[in-house]
C-alpha cells in the first residue's frame, strides 16, 4: 500500500468508496494524470459532472475572476453570478420554466423539487420509478430504486411515496412497445388500487436513468405520464441532475420527448465540477411558494455561480458536435457488440451510452465488467460502472472530446472484452 493510500485509509472515513486508488495531481481536457506520471483516458467525467472536460479555460478563468471579488453571500446580500447564472440557464431551460434557484448538489436539488411540488398542489404523494437514482439523503434516498443498497439500513424512510415500473425492454427480455405497454399497465393499476391521483403531488423520473443502468424512457411513456399529470392536477418533475447540459445532445434529456416538465432538477455539470445545483420552474409555480419556505447556507455560491455561466457557453459551443460524436460512437460500439458475445445491449442518447455486459446466458455479468475495468485501468484509462447488476459500462466522455480520443476509448474497451473472452 503506497503511503497515499495509507494516508487516505487512516484519516478518510471509509463509508466513501472510491473507484480504484490512483493519485491524480493533473487534469486536462479528457484526460488525467497521476503522480507517477501516467496519463489516463477518462470516460467517467465524474460521473457526468465535467461535461466541458477538466480545467476548461473559460470556466477556470471565470472562477477566478469571482474569487478576487465575492466568494459567499449565504441569503444575507445579493450578487451579479447569481443572476447571471439564473438568466443564462432560463435561456435554454424547457418550457415553461423562466425562473431558477440554486443548491449545492444534485440530492438537494431533488429534494427542493418535491418539496416545491407538495407545497403548491398541497398534496404528499410522490410517484418514481423502479430503476431511478434520485441522490442518498433521507429524502432523496427514499426516491431511489436504482439499487437495493442505497436503502438498507436506513428503514424507515418516507411516507407516500409510491414506486411503480420504468420500461427496462433489454432486461425484461420484451421489445421496447411491450415494455411501455407494461409499465403504463402497472402505473394505471396502482393509480386504482394503490393511491389516488388527487393524493399525488408529482412523477418524479429520469428522462435517462443514470445509476439504474442507462435506459432512455421510451417517448410513448413520457408523453402519457404528462397527459395522466395533466387530468389529474399532478406536476411532472425531470430530474436532470445527469442528462442536463448536453449530455444527451440536447440540453435536456426531456427535450427528447414532446413532454414539458413542470419542474427541472439541475445538477452535476452545472459548474464542471464545482458544488451547484438548482430547481426550475415557472414563474407562476414559484409564486405559489413563499419566501423562506425553503432556504441554504451554501447554495448558488458566487463562484460556482460564475462557473455556471460559462459552462453554459462551452456547452452551447459543444453541443451541435455532439450528435455526430454520438453516432461515431453507437457505430463503434455496436460494431464492438458485433465482435464480443459479452456485449448484450448498447443503449442510450447523446454521449450518455450504457455498455450492458453479459454471460452466455445473458444473464448480468458482474465479473466482466470487473475484469474489464482493471484491465481499461491497467491500459490508461477510466470509467464508472453503473446499474443493480454492477455489469454496465458508463460511456460518458467529455462533450470536447475529440473522435481520436472517442476511437481510442472504443478501442481499449474492444481490446478489454477480447482478454475477457480469451481468460
Amino acid at each position: 500500500m503506497s503511503d497515499f493510500v495509507d494516508r487516505f485509509t487512516q484519516s478518510v472515513a471509509p463509508v466513501i468508496s472510491f473507484d480504484n486508488d490512483l493519485e491524480i495531481v493533473e487534469a486536462r481536457g479528457a484526460w488525467l494524470t497521476d503522480s507517477a506520471g501516467k496519463r489516463y483516458l477518462d470516460f467517467g467525467t465524474g460521473i457526468s459532472v465535467t461535461n466541458c472536460g477538466h480545467n476548461h479555460p473559460a470556466v477556470v478563468e471565470a472562477a477566478r475572476g469571482q474569487l478576487e471579488r465575492v466568494w459567499h453571500g449565504g441569503g444575507t446580500f445579493r450578487y451579479e453570478s447569481y443572476i447571471n447564472a439564473a438568466e443564462q440557464l432560463v435561456s435554454v431551460a424547457p418550457d415553461p420554466v423562466d425562473m431558477f434557484f440554486f443548491m449545492n448538489s444534485g440530492a438537494e436539488a431533488v429534494e427542493a423539487a418535491v418539496k416545491l411540488a407538495r407545497y403548491t398542489t398541497g398534496r404528499q404523494g410522490v410517484v418514481v420509478f423502479r430503476g431511478g437514482f434520485h441522490g442518498r439523503t433521507m429524502g432523496s434516498v427514499s426516491y431511489t430504486t436504482s439499487s437495493v443498497k442505497y436503502r438498507t439500513g436506513y428503514h424507515p424512510l418516507l411516507p407516500s411515496v409510491f414506486v411503480t415500473p420504468f420500461p427496462h425492454p433489454f432486461r425484461q427480455g420484451l421489445s421496447e412497445d411491450a415494455s411501455t405497454a407494461r409499465a403504463l399497465h402497472e402505473l394505471r393499476a396502482m393509480l386504482r388500487h394503490v393511491v389516488a391521483p388527487e393524493d399525488i403531488a408529482c412523477f418524479l423520473i429520469e428522462p435517462v436513468q443514470g445509476e439504474g443502468g442507462y435506459y432512455p424512457a421510451p417517448a410513448e411513456f413520457m408523453q402519457e405520464l404528462r397527459a395522466i399529470a395533466d387530468r389529474n392536477g399532478i406536476l411532472l418533475i425531470a430530474d436532470e441532475v445527469q442528462t442536463g447540459f448536453g449530455r444527451t445532445g440536447r440540453w435536456w434529456g426531456i427535450d427528447h420527448y414532446d413532454a414539458d416538465p413542470d419542474i427541472v432538477a439541475v445538477g452535476k455539470a452545472i459548474a464542471n465540477g464545482l458544488p451547484l445545483s438548482g430547481v426550475g420552474a415557472s414563474r407562476d409555480l414559484f409564486g405559489k411558494w413563499p419566501p423562506g419556505t425553503h432556504g441554504t447556507t451554501y447554495g448558488g455560491n458566487a463562484i460556482a455561480c460564475a462557473a455556471a455561466v460559462e459552462v453554459v457557453n462551452v456547452v452551447a459551443e459543444a453541443l451541435p458536435s455532439v450528435p455526430a460524436l454520438s453516432e461515431r460512437a453507437f457505430d463503434g460500439l455496436r460494431a464492438l457488440q458485433d465482435q464480443h458475445p459479452t456485449i448484450g445491449d448498447v443503449r442510450g442518447l447523446g454521449l450518455m451510452i450504457g455498455i450492458e455486459l453479459t454471460n452466455g446466458d445473458g444473464r448480468p455479468d458482474s465479473r466482466a465488467l470487473e475484469f474489464v475495468r482493471h484491465h481499461l485501468l491497467d491500459a490508461g484509462m477510466i470509467f464508472h460502472p453503473c446499474g443493480p447488476d454492477h455489469n454496465i459500462i458508463r460511456f460518458i466522455p467529455p462533450l470536447i472530446i475529440s473522435e481520436d480520443d472517442l476511437d481510442l476509448g472504443i478501442r481499449l474497451i474492444g481490446d478489454a472484452l477480447t482478454a475477457w473472452e480469451a481468460s
